[in-house]
């Protein structure tokens, strides 16, 4: 009796379950490829405008305020660089940090069928997550290089930066998602609160507007975590002066470990949660 206590214990040792998942997440990176190539052929399959969809949404929300602010319909603060530039530079990041944290929780829906039938790690749905993101964010920086160039704000050597920080960006967005995974598949509310509370966060971040200079505003969205990424991404592109690049980095630190938890949380939950659901 003492034996099985025991490793029942082991069992649940987080760190034992951390490097289970470690190990899971490695073996498993041919399956995550295949998962991965099948996605997109499939998302893509059948739409005329294919991978263009990648960063249309984006580009419209730019669209939109850049015609708010060039017809004077909304005053924005000045932003030092070409308005064009800098609203969609915001709008593709925060489009990255979006997908990033609805990532795990299709990823694993979409998969839904498969986990209740054949037994495979996974950590291969977060990898293949990850590899999507990766592909659709590779389409988003040519993009955005192009107005870059366009709009006459040139190379700056920050750029080569730019890659690294869309890496913190994932990173970010894949952390929270892991943890809204397991409570999206018990409970469908939680995708459409989620998609509610990102459209609602944006407002508060400065994704197509700068942080005002005074005012309850500034101080929400210099507390704000996600003001960091935006603006350090952005200002590695545009050769801006990198102001949050300190909090940019403590935000980052921070996922670290929070990511390690959320591999675990969703390691043991989600065999249970689909199990749950198909009794």
């Amino acid at each position: 009796m003492e034996t099985k206590i025991y490793q029942k214990e082991n069992n649940l040792n987080f760190f034992k379950l951390l490097k289970a998942s470690l190990n899971d997440m490695y073996r498993s990176r041919f399956l995550a490829r295949q998962l991965t190539v099948r996605d997109i052929s499939a998302q893509y399959r059948q739409s005329y405008l294919g991978i263009i969809w990648a960063f249309i949404m984006p580009l419209t929300t730019a669209i939109v305020w850049i015609f708010l602010n060039g017809t004077g319909t909304v005053k924005l603060s000045d932003t030092g660089v070409p308005y064009p530039v800098y609203a969609f530079s915001g709008t593709l990041v925060w489009s990255i940090i979006v997908g990033a944290i609805n990532a795990p929780l299709n990823g694993t829906k979409s998969a839904k069928g498969i986990i209740s039938k054949i037994n495979f790690p996974k950590e291969a749905l977060i990898v293949s997550s990850i590899y999507k993101l990766l592909f659709d964010s590779s389409i988003k920086i040519i993009i955005l290089l192009f107005f870059v160039f366009v709009y006459g704000v040139g190379f700056h050597a920050s750029m080569l930066l730019f890659p690294f920080a869309i890496l913190g960006l994932i990173l970010f967005g894949v952390t929270l998602g892991m943890f809204m995974a397991p409570l999206g598949l018990l409970y469908h509310d939680i995708s459409k609160l989620l998609t509610m509370g990102l459209g609602l966060v944006m407002y508060i971040t400065p994704v197509v507007y700068a942080v005002p200079k005074t005012g309850l505003m500034k101080t929400v969205m210099e507390w704000n975590p996600l003001t960091a990424l935006i603006l350090t991404s952005r200002d590695f592109v545009v050769g801006g002066s990198l102001d949050y690049v300190a909090y940019y980095i403590w935000v980052v630190l921070a996922c670290i470990p929070l990511c390690f938890l959320a591999l675990v949380f969703y390691r043991i939950s989600i065999p249970i949660i689909v199990e749950r659901s198909n009794a």
